[in-house]
């Protein structure tokens, strides 16, 4: 089967997953635990908007490869959903972005509701939508740290498995991804000189590809039903993930320049906007001249740069080769991580995960 017939497949898997998480998710007995609407609303805000659930079905794809039963994984995909949920909602408001998946962001959402329901004043409003969604990234987060509890109360899994993977989440995880966060505000501030293609490439990782490893190596161990993070299959699958993780952040970063804003539900050149010193970036100020650096630092950061500047910036960024060798790089990290598939033996669920890595740099959303 060519790569269109695989991809085809894997896109009917995924929304099967995808249906199965949000069905999960939307249960009467989650919706009962937010008795206040803004929590309740806020919480499930970005689950009801889409998203294409791809970490839980990378769990759920490796827990299967290693022989484990879906059904019984199903608590932690949710999980690993509910904990990339409320990221996304964290992130939205350090970015001060005001969409997502094509609707407002949380924060942007409450704080037109509040003025709508009491009449608040703009900075009030805004106050109080920062707030909400302050709130609702925390309540996601105990939310997604209780359903890894499901595993083993519920669902025959051993307990030190699921504390494992618990343990794993809230601290390496959590302080990984929080780091690349900070990174990423941090390099925006910097110049694109000082920085190197290494480290631009480990922030997208920390950011990124450490949930993505963290994914696999969660279905990998529930598959087995054994706490053994060395086992040859966990480690295959662990660092398999954590490198589509990484192209799936650069393919990303290449989305933001080039992709069609429609799909992607939020505005392309935002990265410029906000500063993101991402690998395009890095690369294209290799090849340019000072008179076109002094130019794209005017407008890199600069949020009220005009439609004319972005579309300028985003034509130099592609004239400079960002595009193309961010591309190159991606495909790279694909095709390192296809080799740990090796170690894992064949099935459906092997194919499945093989056609998501060519997914992570083909997508166009």
């Amino acid at each position: 089967m060519d790569y269109k017939g695989r991809e085809r497949m894997f896109l009917r898997e995924l929304s099967e997953r995808n249906r199965r998480v949000r069905e999960y998710l939307c249960s009467k007995r989650y919706r009962e635990r937010f008795p206040l609407a803004h929590i309740h609303d806020s919480a499930y805000s970005y689950i009801e908007s889409g998203g294409k659930s791809l970490r839980p079905a990378v769990l759920l794809f490796s827990c299967g490869a290693l022989g484990g039963d879906e059904e019984k994984a199903m608590p932690a995909a949710c999980g690993v959903e509910i904990f990339h949920t409320w990221t996304l909602v964290h992130d939205d408001i350090i970015d001060d972005d005001s969409k997502r998946r094509g609707k407002p962001t949380v924060h942007e959402e409450f704080s037109r509701r509040i003025v709508e329901e009491s009449g608040l004043d703009e900075e009030a409003a805004r106050h109080y939508g920062l707030s909400i969604g302050i709130l609702a990234g925390d309540v996601q987060h105990g939310w997604a740290t209780s359903l890894f509890t499901e595993l083993a109360t519920e669902n025959g899994i051993r307990p030190e498995v699921a504390l494992y993977l618990i343990d794993e989440m809230n601290n390496y995880v959590l302080n990984i991804l929080v780091s690349g966060e900070l990174l990423d505000i941090q390099y925006s501030k910097q110049s694109v000189d000082s920085l190197t293609e290494e480290a631009i490439v480990d922030m997208l990782w920390k950011k990124t590809g450490v949930l993505y490893e963290f994914a696999g190596r969660a279905g990998a161990m529930i598959g087995l039903n054994s706490c053994e993070p060395d086992h040859k299959a966990v480690k295959a699958i662990s660092s398999f993930c954590s490198k589509c993780g990484t192209a799936f952040q650069l393919q990303d970063d290449i989305l933001g320049i080039v992709g069609d804003e429609d799909k992607l539900g939020k505005p392309v050149g935002s990265d410029i906007r906000e500063g993101k010193r991402t690998t395009i970036v890095y690369y294209a100020f290799e090849n340019a001249t000072q008179a076109q650096k002094r130019r794209l630092l005017e407008i890199l950061g600069n949020k009220n740069a005009s439609a004319e500047e972005i579309t300028w910036a985003k034509e130099l960024l592609l004239e400079l080769g960002g595009v193309e060798r961010t591309k190159a790089l991606a495909e790279r990290y694909i095709t390192d991580a296809m080799v740990h598939l090796n170690d894992i033996p064949e099935s459906t669920y092997k194919e499945l995960l093989s056609t998501w890595a060519e997914y992570m740099i083909n997508r166009e959303l």
